[in-house]
């Protein structure tokens, strides 16, 4: 790949902080801390039956909701059932009319066969073939939940009509009676290993204990996990004829023939009779010491909650996820958006810190994204002709000092290597001259705009070598280096050692903080993924329309996550967004996190489909692209937005209101006559102007979004 600024910017360290608390329902993780699930990966979102909470469960409608508007890797939910032909639907129930108008086609169709020992009348799929069913449309099976979508086509989907149509990045398929299907000459067994050679399966659950054993031999070397999904504690298991309450307690015996477990929500958190919370149980520590991952489900949004979580469904699926003691390994919800929501955190990434408002890679430039509420502070690192790392966004002094006005200016000289016409280059200098001669310039992107940023402090703030970033980043936020190997190349000094040995020498080697290396070049992240356990940040320095499947596994290769343009998510012509590309669902389908730079305040960077408004920029590719994070150089409008999306913090100066005044004697009423002046408007709280996020524009912009798909 061509990276034109390859040796300008070659990479960088990034240290996660756990400076900022995030909003709305916070919970104990910070992002220096992995998730306490199995493997430390983030929770999984299943949607059952897609966003069934809206749509008819294992519509169209509802899967192709659930696949654009939860998170980048949600695994979609199919209740398998067969038909009398063999073929496999996706029905939430094993009785048709809970959940369509088969009644009204087939008004004789209504049988009563034995499922799990229980007469049990209703319309059942073994007496229709695909055909049959072809003019059945599903319908809202839960009558307390809105009926105004049923009267939409929508026919009963096959397995392969799911991932055909909605195209999910994950599918999980559940096979609740097995038993009941094998007593009718349907081999539930043949259909999943036949349809799981057709369409990749990352999932497949059941609660019966027999079925997964007849199938772990063909999946033991898949990809594929098979589920050991738990009924009601005193329900009782068809094939071991125990109790599933008796089941949780041999979790040894689970691990022989499935990965994980799916239990309801109450087993983890169970609730008293009052409606509030009893301390939680160890189901979720007992299973992963055994090696298990664990799901809960039961989880809805229109269903009374616990009082504990206040009416709040997204405290909920945090008390699971993120208690401070353990998190699940998924969840299963009718409403996988709000799951996203609770899971997904917007990382807030510094450009040069806060380079908006003071010189970037500044004292001042750092302290102000500390104070902004930064999750990532970054230093671009340059080396001095006496091999001194130091932090400046720019090999060219040129372009972030003020050197032309120095004796030093005669020093320009054209860099074909560096594509760089005239400049000069802090090789050029040592540490004393640049310390003692130079002054910081702020940089103007936009100056052709004749938009300048912030001329009373074009030159604040001192210069910072690597090593007092870096006790900076020790004990505030965290910190990202964008190193220039071209000294390494071409002068016989390399950055990537330099970096290194002052990691080594600030102590970073032996603290919990993590670390995390960007660049554009291979090579330097295989060096590093020799000489430590540092993470590895993939730079996609150029404008991308799409990345191929065997390129991202390359990258797996000395990679964990990747950087890439706001282009490359939302390309744009004459200053408007023409498209949306595949690249960031693609890159997280495959695990890594995607981090898009850079993102600016002033309206000349940001198309116009974006209202001319940072905050719907971000909004847009944060909830309508799912990115990771935000490289930006006005960190605090990054912060700020999380504290607008979805709700405010409430803060100290709200409530404190000053001391009330005395009352004064009422003045006698005086005549009107015509010239007074007019009362002024209400102050808002402190005096000052109270801003409000207009979410209306924000929902326009991911509504649009959509619409392309």
């Amino acid at each position: 790949m061509y990276k034109l600024q390859f040796l300008v910017c070659l990479f960088s360290v990034v240290l996660l902080s756990s400076l900022v608390a995030l909003v709305a329902a916070q919970g104990s993780r910070n992002n220096t801390s992995k998730w306490q699930t199995l493997k430390g990966d983030s929770p999984l979102v299943i949607a059952r039956g897609g966003f069934s909470g809206i749509f008819p469960d294992s519509g169209s409608f509802a899967y192709q909701l659930a696949v654009q508007l939860s998170l980048p890797n949600v695994v979609v939910w199919c209740d398998v059932q067969l038909t009398k032909d063999g073929v496999g639907i996706c029905f939430p129930d094993l009785r048709l009319e809970n959940g369509s108008n088969i009644d009204h086609y087939f008004k004789n169709g209504r049988k009563t066969y034995p499922v799990n020992g229980v007469p049990t009348p209703g319309w059942f799929s073994v007496d229709f073939t695909l055909n049959d069913l072809e003019p059945v449309n599903l319908k809202q099976r839960i009558y307390s939940r809105a009926p105004n979508f049923d009267g939409t086509p929508q026919q009963i989907l096959t397995v392969e009509d799911v991932v055909n149509f909605a195209k999910p990045p994950g599918l999980w398929l559940n096979v609740q009676h097995d038993a009941f299907f094998n007593q009718h000459n349907l081999t539930m067994r043949t259909f999943i290993i036949s349809v799981s050679r057709r369409v990749v399966v990352n999932y497949i659950s059941s609660p019966e204990v027999s079925f997964l054993r007849s199938i772990i031999a063909r999946f033991r070397t898949s990809p594929t996990k098979l589920i050991f999904q738990f009924l009601g504690h005193d329900e009782l298991e068809p094939s071991t004829n125990q109790t599933y309450g008796s089941l949780l307690k041999n979790l040894t015996f689970i691990q022989t023939f499935a990965s994980g477990i799916l239990v309801p929500k109450n087993y983890i958190w169970p609730v008293d009779n009052s409606l509030y919370l009893r301390p939680h149980t160890s189901v979720v520590s007992d299973a992963h010491i055994a090696g298990l991952e664990v799901f809960a489900s039961t989880f809805v949004n229109d269903a009374p909650l616990p009082y504990d979580y206040s009416y709040d469904p997204v405290a909920e699926y945090l008390n699971y996820v993120d208690n401070g003691n353990f998190s699940v390994d998924g969840v299963l919800s009718d409403f996988p958006i709000t799951p996203s929501e609770a899971i997904v955190k917007l990382l807030v990434i510094s450009s040069e810190g806060a380079s908006g408002d003071y010189p970037g890679c500044t004292d001042k430039a750092y302290s102000k994204a500390i104070s902004d509420g930064v999750d990532v502070l970054d230093c671009p690192v340059q080396l001095t002709n006496d091999g001194i790392p130091f932090c400046l966004g720019s090999i060219n002094l040129r372009d972030r000092t003020n050197v032309d006005e120095t004796n030093f200016s005669n020093l320009a000289t054209s860099n074909p290597d560096l594509n760089i016409d005239s400049g000069i280059y802090t090789y050029n200098l040592t540490w004393s001259q640049i310390q003692s001669t130079l002054r910081p310039a702020i940089y103007n992107p936009f100056a052709n705009y004749s938009l300048f940023r912030n001329t009373k402090a074009r030159n604040d703030g001192n210069f910072m070598q690597l090593s007092d970033f870096l006790a900076i980043a020790s004990n505030a936020s965290s910190g990202l280096w964008c190193l220039n190997q071209y000294r390494a190349e071409k002068q016989g000094l390399g950055v990537t050692d330099a970096v290194l040995d002052a990691l080594s020498k600030a102590g970073y080697n032996q603290t919990a903080k993590k670390i995390m290396i960007k660049s554009s070049d291979s090579a330097v992240l295989k060096k590093f993924k020799s000489s430590s356990n540092y993470e590895r940040v993939y730079m996609v320095d150029e404008d991308i329309s799409d990345i191929t499947n065997s390129t991202i596994l390359g990258i797996k290769n000395f990679a964990n996550s990747v950087v890439i343009t706001k282009k490359s998510v939302f390309p744009t012509d004459k200053a408007f967004v023409t498209t949306q590309t595949n690249v960031v669902p693609k890159l997280q389908a495959f695990g890594f996190p995607v981090y898009v730079q850079f993102f600016r305040n002033e309206f000349a960077s940001q198309p116009w489909d974006f209202f001319s408004d940072a905050y719907v920029e971000i909004n847009t590719h944060f909830s309508g692209m799912g990115i990771n994070g935000t490289i930006t150089d006005f960190p605090a409008t990054a912060a700020k937005y999380r504290t607008l999306a979805p709700n405010p913090i409430l803060s100290e100066n709200d409530v404190v209101e000053p001391p009330l005044p005395p009352v004064m004697e009422k003045p006698p009423p005086t005549t009107n006559t015509g010239n007074g002046s007019i009362a002024p408007g209400p102050t808002p709280q402190n005096g000052q102007p109270t801003t409000v996020a207009s979410m209306i524009l924000s929902s326009i912009a991911v509504l649009a979004t959509l619409l392309l798909c």
